[in-house]
């Protein structure tokens, strides 16, 4: 094998965080739970405008900087666990090796380049009950437990 060629890499493989930018909502949880602190966010608030009558006006928060900086990162998936909107995930893409140590402080343009490449989540077990099925079997089983004490 060449330098140039490749060997496949595994479907869930780690290669680079891929950001989904419409999922983020500047909660900063993955910066402030980043062992590495190589996370960087800035955000501001706009107000939305009330939308039916007597409803009132909303705050939220814009995404002006998502940056991480890869020299410090250590791969290590916590960021990606918290966040509670799925706005990072796992690329299988490669980031190439910078010659100048800046260059591998990626900001949000290059880090959302690769959410495309994200592989969809694994599939559900078929043989897995809905969840609607475990709800009611919840009942079933307080209802039980419930007459059992009686």
């Amino acid at each position: 094998m060449t330098v140039s060629e490749r060997s496949a890499l595994p479907a869930r493989s780690r290669g680079v965080i891929a950001l989904i930018e419409e999922n983020c909502t500047s909660c900063m949880l993955c910066a402030r739970e980043c062992p590495a602190w190589c996370i960087y966010i800035d955000s501001h608030q706009e107000t939305v405008p009330a939308g039916p009558v007597g409803g009132r006006d909303r705050t939220r928060n814009v995404l002006d900087r998502f940056a991480i900086d890869w020299s410090l990162c250590m791969y290590c998936s916590i960021c990606v666990e918290v966040c509670p909107f799925e706005a990072l995930s796992w690329s299988p893409e490669l980031a190439p090796a910078e010659p100048d140590i800046r260059d591998l402080l990626h900001e949000r343009d290059r880090l959302a380049s690769w959410a495309p490449s994200v592989p969809p989540p694994d599939a559900l077990d078929e043989r897995a009950p809905a969840p609607k099925e475990l709800a009611a079997a919840e009942k079933v089983a307080a209802r039980q437990r419930r007459s059992a004490q009686r």
